[in-house]
């Protein structure tokens, strides 16, 4: 058999690409995902060790002190500059390749975070939480799967621009005020569910922006854009932080993988106008793989080792070692 040249191989490779630059914003959004895995760890571990050492939870919301205790332990800073390079990759891929490919890769994390938190915490994963799991994963790329063959990239226009951040503003303050509202009886899940959906704006904004610079549109709307991406990456990241102190990580990013790329897709598709020419057939199947990706989140939730671990132990109170004798 004759071996081809180098140059023809890697033409070859490229030609499966539409467009070649996504050979660059896939591996980066991987290691984008990696780097996302090992910062949840740690910060979950951060925000515990932060409970442990005021002897307050944060269920209801980090307070100040719990805030700046967080600054002060090593671990939750290490994960959170992890969490920051993934934010860099994941930047950096969208720039080289579209939302519907880039969102969708972070479900890698969701694998990765629960292999490392089985390791740490020794709660193996079981039958019921390992199918959940791969409802989650398999959902979400189902979900975009189809996306990447009905969507087509178009220019944005002002109206779409302008209805986005409209949606944004309204996500902000609905978030805002379900938390003051709810915040004392607020389940896990609400925080999960609600950093999703901030960080699919947060990744849709993002895009934005940087098509917008790519272009050399860099006017106020652009600034208004930045404004409220940080404002939506601030209130999506104290959701995150309140997430980990209720919640294992992995069903903290299960929730953020499957939420965070839905939302950014539906934005699109509805928003942005890149489906215009999709059949009923990519209706039906977005339904089924996003009614299959939340029910993996409910699921794991619910079948999670180390929650049912948990709600099985007997509270023990303050002092004694629950059975009524004194403390040494």
């Amino acid at each position: 058999m004759t071996d081809l040249p180098l140059d023809d191989v890697t033409d070859h490779l490229v030609g499966v690409f539409r467009d070649p630059a996504i050979l660059i914003g896939i591996p980066l959004a991987l290691l984008g995902a990696l780097f996302m895995s090992f910062g949840a760890q740690y910060q979950h571990r951060g925000v515990t060790k932060v409970e442990r050492l005021t002897g307050t939870s944060g269920s209801e919301g980090l307070n100040l002190r719990q805030m700046a205790g967080l600054l002060r332990r090593p671990s939750w800073v290490a994960g959170t500059l992890m969490l920051g390079l993934a934010i860099v990759c994941q930047l950096s891929a969208l720039a080289f390749a579209p939302l519907i490919l880039v969102q969708p890769l972070g479900a890698i994390s969701l694998v990765i975070t629960t292999l490392l938190n089985a390791r740490v915490s020794g709660h193996k994963p079981t039958r019921q939480s390992i199918t959940s799991i791969v409802a989650c994963v398999g959902g979400i790329f189902v979900f975009v799967t189809i996306a990447a063959f009905v969507a087509t990239e178009t220019p944005l226009t002002h109206g779409q621009l302008l209805t986005v951040l409209i949606m944004l503003a309204i996500v902000l303050v609905l978030a805002c005020a379900a938390w003051l509202l709810f915040r004392k009886r607020a389940h896990p899940l609400f925080y999960i569910v609600a950093s999703g959906v901030l960080y699919g704006f947060v990744a849709t904004v993002a895009k934005i922006v940087i098509k917008r610079i790519q272009t050399g549109q860099f006017d106020w709307m652009t600034v208004i854009c930045v404004v409220g991406l940080l404002a939506a990456a601030g209130l999506g990241a104290y959701f995150v932080q309140t997430a980990y102190s209720v919640g294992p990580p992995d069903l903290v990013i299960a929730g953020l993988t499957v939420v965070d790329p839905m939302v950014a897709v539906i934005i699109g598709l509805t928003v942005l106008k890149e489906a215009e020419t999709a059949g009923a057939w990519a209706l039906v199947g977005f339904g089924i793989a996003g009614a299959i990706a939340v029910y993996g989140v409910f699921s794991l939730a619910r079948n999670h080792p180390q929650v049912v671990s948990e709600s099985q132990e007997l509270p023990i109170r303050r002092g004694s070692h629950g059975d009524g004798g004194p403390r040494r």
